[in-house]
Parts: structure tokens; C-alpha cells; sequence
């Protein structure tokens, strides 16, 4: 079996290919920023896990995660989303994804996308650490406070700084996979394929 991070351990399949497949991966295409986007706001208060495990619910909830359709959301289909058991029934998170997706859609259009944007906060690679145990990885960092300060003067909601710390590990900003971790190698090598071509 190969040695794996400790925290995709033994919580469910899903979980696991999560880890395996997802995290830490450089997110170059703005449909997986705004996923993510809207997963991670969601998780404020709660666990990953829990998010996770809703993900078909939130892809159907939020038009598979377009931001030019959800933007455009009123109070109906708020009000039919705080009614759904396939999400976090929480309004003011709910709220906050609609209005998101329009600030999301403000700053694709100020950069010419919003991939452009978010790695500008690690000038345009990604922060590879060489953790070799869990309890060493931060909450956040220097580059989350910046984008999540920049964020919120954007108007974007549930995106403190942990939130955004959180985005950044997921999308493959910050490679927090253990070195002793198959995965930080990989993640490591699927940034050398992308040719930086999508940010440049």
C-alpha cells in the first residue's frame, strides 16, 4: 500500500479518492475555483468531510457549479435551496454563493479569468512545503491573508483566511501533501506538465 497523507485515512472512499486524485492538484481552469469556492465556504464551521459527502448535492444545487447561472439566482431559488437536504441548508451561506458568483464573474473579467487572479498570490507557481508530519501543516499562511483581505474588499463572503487556506491546498496553489505522501511528488510533476501556459 502506499504511504498516504494520515488525515484520507479510514473516512469513506469518496475521502480517500478525494486525496488521491484531487488535492493539491494546480487548478488552472475557473470552473474548479468556483467549486471549490462555493464547497469551501460552505465547510465554515464544519468539517470537510461533511461537505465532501454533499458534493452531487451542491453540483446540482448550483447548476454544476456555473457562476454565470447561479449569479443569476433570486430569492426562489434561495429559498428552494434552503429547503434542500443535498446541501447545508444555511442561508447565509446559500446567500453568500449567489453573491460569489457574481464577484467571482467580476474579477474573471477584470483579469480574464479568475485562475489568473488567484496565482498571482504565489506568484504564479505553487508553494511546495516538505511537511513530514501533520501536525506541522498551518491553518493559513501569509498568501491566504493577502487573497482573503483582497477577496473580502471584493465583496466575496466565507472567505476568511483559513477558508481561503484551505481553497489554496485543494487547488493546488500550496502542495501540503507529506513528503512521505505518493501524491506530493505527483502534484509536483502534474505542475511541470501544465507549462504555466494557463496563467501566463
Amino acid at each position: 500500500m502506499k504511504a498516504s497523507c494520515p488525515w484520507s485515512l479510514g473516512v469513506s472512499s469518496a475521502y480517500q479518492a478525494y486525496h488521491d486524485e484531487e488535492w493539491g492538484v494546480p487548478a488552472l481552469a475557473d470552473s474548479t475555483h468556483f467549486e471549490f469556492l462555493v464547497l469551501e465556504s460552505a465547510q465554515a464551521g464544519l468539517s470537510w468531510r461533511t461537505v465532501l459527502h454533499k458534493r452531487g448535492g451542491y453540483r446540482k444545487a448550483f447548476a454544476n457549479f456555473n457562476p454565470q447561472l447561479v449569479a443569476r439566482y433570486g430569492e426562489r431559488e434561495i429559498e428552494a435551496l434552503a429547503r434542500d437536504p443535498g446541501i447545508i441548508r444555511n442561508r447565509q451561506k446559500i446567500h453568500a454563493a449567489v453573491g460569489n458568483a457574481a464577484a467571482f464573474l467580476r474579477v474573471a473579467e477584470e483579469y480574464g479569468s479568475f485562475t489568473r487572479y488567484i496565482w498571482q498570490f504565489v506568484g504564479g507557481a505553487p508553494i511546495v512545503n516538505r511537511w513530514t508530519r501533520q501536525d506541522q501543516i498551518p491553518a493559513n499562511s501569509p498568501q491566504s491573508d493577502r487573497l482573503s483581505l483582497d477577496l473580502k474588499a471584493r465583496g466575496f463572503k466565507f472567505v476568511g483566511s483559513t477558508i481561503m487556506y484551505s481553497h489554496m491546498q485543494a487547488c493546488g496553489l500550496i502542495n501540503d501533501h507529506l513528503v512521505t505522501c505518493y501524491r506530493h511528488a505527483q502534484c509536483r510533476q502534474a505542475w511541470v506538465k501544465t507549462k504555466h501556459s494557463s496563467i501566463a
